[in-house]
């Protein structure tokens, strides 16, 4: 088995079409055929089943399909850790981030780690939850953020910074004249929210304050990211739920954050790391994060009165 034979498989299981996958690899159709019959010979499974109309995967071909990119990425990782060597770096921290980590939060964090060891390369990755937790146990990660601690065996969760959630509203909506507004009248209304493919951990916290009350919300629009929810409740669609920090951080000037009616849920993040890994470098990175948001460094521009919280439990 070669590189070639898992870069055609990559290319047909994404495309699930052999022509546009030859024309994506710059060969010809009959080239990539053999490769990928010469892959599953050596497998000895057969990876796709082809008709004249259509192209899917099999059962081996859908488990194979989520072990071949992640040998890609140790690859390139491979790589980048020797390009940063000859750069006159000193060490590597791999940092995974799913659920949209704070912005107001990762700014103060990244320059708190070049300032304290800058011989210390520092590689974000943008993934969702489960390709975290599958990422943190197969080395690819050093640690993670998510808004979950249900990681599975093996992976350490600790929680580290707790959000208000808030109610995004467009400006001059009539839920505005509530300072506080009750869950009941929120579910009267469309929602954007976080589509949970891509903020699953997020979307789980949110999705139990939703079933606090017996109504079925009517979600219009599930979105991969925070700016795409602002932009859409800026423009009168919707109404959003995100973290204060994520509706602050909006550049959208029509967006009004509305605490809930009651006790005020918490969006919970934690840091995420392999079970017995200790080493100096993580250490130190962890005890950064907590730093961060101690009261002398925490500035939250939409408070919560303290006796009005309360911890979502993720």
């Amino acid at each position: 088995m070669e590189f070639r034979h898992l870069r055609c498989f990559i290319a047909v299981a994404e495309e699930l079409h052999f022509a546009r996958a030859a024309e994506r690899l710059h060969i010809e159709q009959s080239p990539l055929s053999r490769t990928i019959k010469e892959l599953e010979e050596d497998l000895g499974e057969q990876l796709f089943i082809r008709t004249s109309r259509s192209t899917r995967l099999t059962r081996a071909g859908k488990l194979f399909l989520e072990h071949v990119p992640r040998i890609f990425t140790a690859l390139q990782q491979a790589r980048d850790s020797v390009k940063a060597a000859a750069n006159g770096f000193h060490g590597q921290l791999r940092i995974a981030l799913s659920d949209g980590i704070t912005p107001s939060r990762l700014p103060t964090l990244l320059a708190l780690c070049r300032q304290e060891e800058p011989e210390v390369e520092i590689r974000l990755f943008e993934v969702p939850l489960s390709q975290q937790i599958k990422g943190l146990q197969d080395d690819l990660y050093d640690v993670g953020f998510a808004q979950s601690d249900e990681v599975g065996d093996g992976i350490v969760a600790k929680m580290v910074w707790s959000d208000a959630l808030m109610v995004a509203v467009p400006a001059r909506h009539p839920l505005l004249r509530h300072k506080r507004i009750p869950l009941e009248e929120v579910l009267r209304h469309p929602l954007v929210l976080c589509d949970p493919q891509i903020c699953e951990g997020h979307a789980r916290q949110v999705d139990r304050v939703l079933r606090r009350i017996d109504m079925e919300p009517l979600i219009t629009e599930r979105v991969a990211s925070f700016d795409l929810m602002m932009a859409l409740v800026a423009a009168g669609f919707a109404l959003g739920l995100a973290g204060a920090p994520h509706i602050a951080g909006s550049r959208e000037p029509g967006v009004v954050a509305r605490p809930l009616a009651g006790r005020s849920p918490m969006l919970t993040t934690y840091v995420l790391h392999r079970e017995g890994e200790s080493s100096d470098v993580l250490a130190r990175f962890i005890e950064r994060v907590q730093a961060i948001d101690s009261p002398e460094d925490r500035r939250s521009p939409l408070p919560v009165e303290p006796d009005l919280q309360e911890e979502i439990e993720p």
